[in-house]
Order: structure tokens, then C-alpha cells, then sequence
């Protein structure tokens, strides 16, 4: 945890941000991996531990906007917890570490928000992702799980993103430190790359390294192959000489906050002319990405740039036809990296999109969304100092997309079809690291570089 007047601070500007109403943030439960006193390893609600510091199970925050009130709810551990868990810190002592005075029982919550709702107060919620909190939040609210989306708290959201997404200088060092487990992670999968090597092994391998050196995984995986398939999470494939190996993977410090990198490089240790090329292309569009970003740039702005220097590249292998501006303006891009350029990255690798982004449909509050111009909606995302951003163009030969875009004729007259015949096999490239934007720019986070050229990734790879 940071020091207890962080969080003090953080609930505050919260506080002044909303005006009025009581703000409830529930924290996780543990849930049940396969009978109910074996659940999966616990993580906590990103939003609760912002606030309130604490990676315990089946707690509940509280924030009145007008009185300034602060209470933590939650049950302190019975003997027969004891004998399971070894003694536990009591709520009153784990709420000081917050710097929260005012603690209750769980039991306590109903009341509390009942009394609320009398009064004809707000309840200020976010949009729940979790079932278990979906059904925790109906039974307090009265309102059916399937409706609880209609009446989340917009001013909640934005004003809970536009102070997650500029990162304080604390923030910062534990991203670094998320970063030292990513790095690890990474290179350790590149010395175990070699032919015949299954790549479960090394899935396994580099989330010890996450589980030994901090808190776990940021996000399952991606170790395959098949790097053409955006999230492939099979990990069945024995490693074959010739072929492209896609590594995506992260880390999370002890204090929540992540890492999220991929590099892409050949199982036997050298690259082709071929494998080379289209490397070098997707190695120039990340770098192009880390000269130009600096404050106040719209993310759409960003994105545009790097699919350019992708065009371009492509241009020069015959793939495409024509300009790069007319490539990226007809959407054929799209069907060769059908993903976004990046995302907002802190205590969650996709940072605040549990309750943006994918979650919903913005289009009713595109305006306020605009206004905001943080990560959870980024068609509209400014770049700020303190934004931390992924940086992580790919080209992917995905034969189906390809075949559906050929059979629907479209980007006629930029796509050569034919040449992209000879690719159906290739697989794809991703390269991510991740950005800090400063007062004047950007730097990559880290006090080190992960392989990433051609000559680096083959002076490590399978060594």
C-alpha cells in the first residue's frame, strides 16, 4: 500500500468531484474456483484499492459527497475463520492503513443505503462487472441485475477515469516496478524458445516469474504461434523450426498497478528475409509511435500514424497499392490490424475499461465521454502528461478476414490479393511497450530496453 494520505487525498478530490449523494464502492469477493473454500487467487476491485488501499475479500467503501463522511463496511474473522486462515488484521486496524476511521459491519450496508434512498439521496455506482457484485449491488439498490447498467453513475465514471488516468509520481515507481517483472518474464521466454519446446512451458515458466516476483499475471498469457489470432490463449503447440513465436505477457506489482509487452521472434533463433521484413515495418510503426506522442494529442490522431508507416511498408513488399493516405482512409488496414493501436494502462492493463470502452454503448453520453477524454472511451481519448498508453502495432494474415474482405470485393485497387496469397502461413507480428507521456513527450517505462531489434531478439533468442 502507498502511505494512508494518499488514499486520504484521492477520496477527497473524489468527494469534490461528485458535489452531492453517497458514493458506494464495493470492493471483490473471492470467487469460487470449483466449490466455495477454493476460489481463485483473489484480486482486488481496481476502483476499491484506488481509493482505499486494501486487497482483502468482502469489502464495501463508502463516501458521502455532501458530509464528507467516510466508512469502511466489512466483518472481521470469526475463531472458524482463524483456523483456516492464521490470525488476520481486524477491520478497524486494515480500514487506519487507508486512513479511514469509521468502520462497520458488513450486515450494516443495507441499512446505510437504505436510509439513503429514503431521503431521495443519490447512490453514485459504477457499472459492476463481477456477478457476484452485480447481485450484491441489486439487493442494496432494489434494482434488477439486468438494469443495474441504466442507472450507473456517469458523473461516478468520469470523474473516477479522469483522476485514474493521470498517473502520480508514487504510481510511477510501482509501474517500474511492474515493468522489472514484465522484463524478466520476457526474456526468460525468449532464452526457453527453441524447436520442440511446447508453448504451455513456457506460459507456465513466465507466469512464475509473475507469481514469484509480484503479484501475478496482469492478463493471462498470449504465448503462440499462431500470432495471426489476436488473443490466442491455446498454448497446445509443440515449437516448430520456421515459425514466428508471439509473446504477450505482463506482470502486476504488489501494489496492482501492471506491465503488458509483446515481442514476436523466430523459433530458431533467426529470422528469415521474409519473417525480417515485415519485422522491420511493424518495429518501424512502434518506434514512429514513440517519437511523436506527446500532451493534448487525440489518440485517433496516434493510432492513424502508426497504421500510416504500416502502409507504407506494405507498399514497399508489393502487398499494397497506391498511397499509404489512401490505404488507411479506405479501412484496408483494418483487415491487417483489425485492433486498436493501444490502450490506457495503471491498475488494470486495459486501464478503467470495466467500465468503459467494451462494456457499453457510449453513444448516449459521446458528448460528456468527449469532454472527459480519458482511456475508458477512446475514440474520443486525449493524451495527457501522466497518460500511460501501450504502444503495440501488429500485422496479422488472418486467412479468413482476408478471404471475407476478398469475397465482399472490397479495397480494390489497394490490396494485391494475390501476393497476399504467399503470406496465408505467416502468422503475425505484434510489438508492445508501454508509455509515459510527460510535459513535452513520452518515454517508455522501464529503466531498461526488452530485445526488440533484429539483431537483439537473435542474439537472446533460444541462447
Amino acid at each position: 500500500m502507498f502511505p494512508s494520505k494518499t488514499y486520504a487525498v484521492r477520496r477527497e478530490a473524489l468527494r469534490n468531484k461528485i458535489g452531492s449523494g453517497l458514493i458506494l464502492i464495493p470492493g471483490n469477493e473471492a470467487s469460487p474456483n470449483n466449490y466455495p473454500n477454493n476460489a481463485y487467487y483473489f484480486r482486488q476491485d481496481s476502483t476499491f484499492r484506488y481509493y482505499f488501499g486494501l486487497n482483502t475479500p468482502s469489502l464495501a467503501g463508502v463516501i458521502d459527497a455532501d458530509s464528507g463522511e467516510e466508512a469502511l463496511y466489512g466483518d472481521d474473522l470469526t475463531i472458524e475463520d482463524i483456523i483456516w486462515t492464521g490470525p488476520q488484521p481486524t477491520l478497524r486496524e486494515e480500514a487506519a492503513k487507508a486512513g479511514v476511521a469509521e468502520t462497520h459491519p458488513l450486515a450494516g450496508l443495507a441499512e446505510r443505503i437504505a436510509r439513503a434512498i429514503a431521503l431521495g439521496r443519490r447512490v453514485h455506482y459504477l457499472p459492476p462487472y463481477r456477478g457476484e457484485t452485480k447481485l450484491r449491488l441489486s439487493a442494496l439498490l432494489g434494482i434488477a441485475p439486468a438494469m443495474l447498467h441504466d442507472y450507473k453513475s456517469v458523473e461516478l465514471m468520469m470523474a473516477v477515469a479522469e483522476m485514474r488516468e493521470k498517473k502520480s509520481a508514487e504510481e510511477v515507481e510501482a509501474l517500474e516496478r511492474a515493468f522489472r517483472i514484465g522484463y524478466e518474464m520476457h526474456t526468460t521466454a525468449m532464452r526457453m524458445c527453441r524447436p520442440g519446446v511446447v508453448e504451455r512451458e513456457i506460459a507456465g515458466a513466465i507466469e512464475g516469474v509473475a507469481k514469484s516476483r509480484g503479484q501475478g499475471v496482469s492478463f493471462p498469457s498470449i504465448v503462440s504461434q499462431h500470432g495471426e489470432t489476436l488473443h490466442n490463449l491455446n498454448a497446445d503447440g509443440v515449437l516448430e523450426e520456421g515459425r514466428l513465436l508471439l509473446c504477450d505477457a505482463g506482470g502486476e506489482s504488489l501494489e496492482g498497478y501492471c506491465s503488458d509487452h509483446t515481442r514476436t521472434y523466430p523459433v530458431s533463433g533467426r529470422f528469415t528475409q521474409k519473417q525480417k521484413d515485415v519485422y522491420n515495418i511493424v518495429l518501424a510503426a512502434h518506434d514512429r509511435v514513440a517519437e511523436i506522442v506527446k500532451p493534448h494529442m487525440m489518440y485517433t490522431e496516434i493510432h492513424n500514424a502508426a497504421c500510416t508507416v504500416l502502409a507504407e511498408g506494405l507498399i514497399g513488399l508489393g502487398l499494397l497499392r497506391g498511397t499509404a493516405s489512401d490505404a488507411v482512409a479506405s479501412g484496408a488496414m483494418t483487415m491487417l490490424m483489425p485492433h486498436g493501436l493501444g490502450h490506457g494502462m495503471g491498475m488494470d492493463v486495459h486501464d478503467c475499461e470495466a467500465m468503459g470502452e467494451r462494456s457499453f454503448d457510449f453513444s448516449p453520453i459521446a458528448d460528456r465521454a468527449a469532454q472527459s477524454g480519458t482511456c475508458i472511451y477512446r475514440a474520443a481519448w486525449r493524451i495527457e502528461p501522466g497518460t500511460v498508453m501501450t504502444d503495440e502495432p501488429g500485422l496479422y494474415f488472418i486467412p479468413a478476414l482476408i478471404d471475407k474482405c476478398r469475397a465482399e470485393g472490397k479495397y480494390k485497387g489497394i490490396v494485391d490479393y494475390e501476393a497476399l496469397d504467399a503470406y496465408r502461413d505467416f502468422g503475425g507480428i505484434r510489438i508492445e511497450d508501454d508509455l509515459l507521456v510527460t510535459e513535452s513527450g513520452c518515454r517508455m517505462l522501464g529503466d531498461r530496453k526488452i530485445p526488440v531489434t533484429v539483431g537483439e531478439l537473435e542474439a537472446v533468442v533460444g541462447r
